[in-house]
């Protein structure tokens, strides 16, 4: 049995140039329903009714938490100076990591105005030897975008030196680091 298909095969006698031009319609045609079909897949499922005006939708985000960071050079001696604002007044400091609380000269406390009714009843080992110390509370100390409420510290008996910026500002803070001659406060 000799079956014929004429559409897989050309008509004879000549007419092969319109049978692939069909060919090709038919399978551009073919080609491009499968690829409409395979992308627009929305098309077969149950639609959704809309409303007319969109309603806001709520967005669950985790809270994000912003770490700001301040740099502060070193002098060549390896010392870090920093000029504070303590309650409001400019204060020389020297960053001491390893001093315990803020401590300040009597000519800083006076002009911060905490200077008034001290009683030197702490006993202090400093660089010079031990010495005597005033508690005092610091509403506020700020360098720069740092600002920190409530910060413990003293006044030293001792007249002179300079204002020392310690443990008592230092941990309240994210973090702290000394590296290559760079000191970098980190907190939220």
């Amino acid at each position: 049995m000799d079956r014929h298909n004429q559409f897989l095969e050309p008509e004879r006698g000549g007419g092969l140039v319109g049978w692939a031009i069909k060919q090709l319609a038919m399978w551009l045609v073919g080609g491009f329903v499968v690829y409409t079909l395979v992308n627009n897949h929305q098309l077969f499922q149950a639609a959704e009714p809309r409303p007319a005006i969109a309603a806001p939708r709520p967005v669950h985000q985790a809270a994000a938490t912003v770490t700001n960071t301040l740099s502060l050079h070193a002098r060549p001696d390896g010392h870090v100076l920093v000029k504070a604002f303590v309650n409001g007044v400019e204060t020389p400091f020297i960053v001491d990591t390893g001093a315990t609380l803020v401590s300040l000269t009597q000519a800083d406390a006076q002009r911060i105005g905490v200077a008034g009714g001290l009683s030197y009843t702490i006993a202090m080992s400093t660089a010079n030897g031990t010495g005597k110390a005033a508690p005092v509370m610091l509403q506020k100390v700020r360098i720069g975008e740092l600002e920190i409420d409530d910060v413990n510290g003293v006044v030293m008996q001792a007249p002179g030196g300079v204002s020392l910026l310690g443990q008592s500002f230092l941990k309240r803070l994210q973090s702290y680091e000394m590296r290559d001659g760079l000191l970098t406060l980190t907190w939220q």
